[in-house]
């Protein structure tokens, strides 16, 4: 049975789940939902918690909705601890902003250079 006939699986679900790696229920079962779902999560994908109940779902053989609601609690907090250990995404600045201090003009200040000013003893033809 590959991933688009399993319970709960859609045609973008399966999708992602191919292109982790996750082909058939027997591979499914062997790293469970919470897994599953962070392969897709780190593989750069969007998934909702949708997702993971569908997966467990289609482990436990019933409608993603009739997953139980302690189920549900405990696949939430595994999901959540394993996307703590996920490092920062590549496209947000790893620090604060750069902001640059103006400091005004006093009578001991150095001149302000200009990169386009000519060198001291050179002058410009």
């Amino acid at each position: 049975m590959n991933t688009a006939k399993l319970r709960n699986i859609g045609p973008k679900s399966a999708a992602w789940l191919r292109q982790v790696g996750l082909r058939s229920r027997e591979d499914l079962e062997a790293v469970g939902a919470v897994d599953a779902f962070m392969r897709v999560k780190r593989a750069g994908f969007k998934p909702s918690l949708n997702l993971l109940y569908a997966l467990e779902g289609a482990l436990l053989d019933c409608h993603w909705q009739d997953v139980p609601e302690d189920r549900r609690g405990e696949l939430v907090n595994a999901a959540e601890a394993a996307i703590a250990l996920l490092p920062p995404p590549r496209n947000r600045p790893a620090a604060a902003p750069v902001t640059t201090t103006q400091m005004a003009d006093t009578e001991d200040a150095a001149p302000a250079f200009n990169l386009f000013d000519e060198p001291a003893g050179h002058e410009a033809d």
